[in-house]
């Protein structure tokens, strides 16, 4: 909790409490008035010490539990404490009152001598209750002070969790482009230091995006075809991709860099599976209050068998979007006929 937090909350509870001191003092005039018959200075100058010493009282309370906080074990403390408040209190108005300017008045010196006991009993009330309230309120603040501490921490440790997880998928790919770009060096210099510049692009953007949480469909294709641009240089023409992306759809958020291990799951397994060329299909729609987005790739169902999800593509893209989002079901895949299909659906408020 700050420091500014707590001001403007002890300005808050200073206010209630002098309002309070206020309404008793106007209710114990009129009844000292009313009642025994004193003057309306008298009335007023008795309920005004008296509860301007309890108010006190009260405050010293408050300032105390700030610094100590009694259980139920050692809560007799705050009760011996608060009577000790309340007879000072009582002597303090004795003292003020017989010294002041109706010290001399017969009628209230019996009515004060007399009302020791009652005013003693009050004040002990009113200071415990304030006691409690105090108490009370800085018990609620730790409260709301470690549960943020708490959710500081699973923040801080999701947060890690997602910074591991992007960073994890970058290294295989980096050295089958490394290897390419050596296996061209030789042969084909152009096109290595081509696929050169275009790593040194995505591997910039990638860095850009480390601190971005979210990015809009637009963003993350330009970055998304980078990467396919790579991967085209690696494989040649037996990789062909579609990109399909409706036009609503480009300013709506996702996660950034998660298309790429989706798309490099797709072309993994599409190539693997199969001879000859393939065409990834790469679909974004917007949806009712959802992004979704749809990764299509060829397998042949005679000579493989498709993996729904079980890469750590598509598991550490699952495992991001419950970080995110909290749900276990944002992530889908099946097969249609020879295709195998991933679809990802992105809430598009979190």
């Amino acid at each position: 909790m700050s420091r500014e937090l707590l001001k403007i909350s002890t300005r808050k509870i200073v206010i209630a409490v002098l309002s309070w001191v206020a309404a008793l003092v106007a209710v114990e005039t009129y009844a000292l008035y009313d009642t025994f018959g004193f003057p309306v200075s008298l009335a007023l100058a008795d309920t005004v010490n008296f509860n301007l010493l309890i108010a006190t009282a009260g405050y010293i309370t408050f300032v105390s539990m700030r610094y100590y906080q009694p259980n139920a074990k050692n809560a007799v403390y705050l009760i011996v404490w608060d009577i000790g408040l309340a007879v000072l209190s009582v002597i303090a108005h004795n003292y003020l009152m017989t010294n002041g300017p109706f010290g001399h008045t017969e009628t209230y010196l019996n009515y004060l001598a007399s009302s020791q006991i009652f005013r003693g009993v009050l004040a002990w009330l009113m200071i415990t209750l304030m006691g409690i309230i105090s108490w009370t309120w800085f018990f609620m603040q730790d409260v709301r002070a470690g549960e943020k501490r708490e959710s500081d921490t699973v923040r801080l440790a999701r947060d890690a969790e997602l910074a591991t997880l992007r960073q994890q998928l970058q290294p295989h790919f980096l050295f089958n482009s490394l290897n390419s770009i050596s296996a061209l060096a030789g042969v084909r210099p152009e096109q290595a230091r081509k696929m050169i510049q275009q790593l040194s692009d995505f591997l910039r953007g990638t860095i850009k995006k480390d601190d971005q949480q979210l990015v809009s469909l637009k963003e993350e294709l330009s970055h998304l075809q980078l990467y396919l641009d790579i991967e085209k240089v690696r494989f040649g023409h037996r990789l062909s991709t579609e990109i399909v992306a409706e036009e609503s759809a480009s300013p709506n958020m996702l996660p950034s860099l998660l298309l790429q291990p989706i798309v490099e799951n797709a072309i993994k397994f599409g190539l693997y599976d199969t001879t000859g060329e393939i065409v990834i299909r790469i679909e974004a729609l917007a949806g009712d209050k959802h992004l979704i987005l749809r990764v299509e790739n060829p397998f042949d169902p005679e000579t493989s068998q498709p993996r729904s999800g079980t890469g750590f593509g598509l598991s550490s893209v699952q495992r991001r979007l419950y970080l995110l989002y909290g749900r276990n079901d944002l992530l889908s895949t099946r097969t249609q006929e020879k295709l195998f299909i991933t679809e990802v659906k992105i809430p598009q408020s979190i």
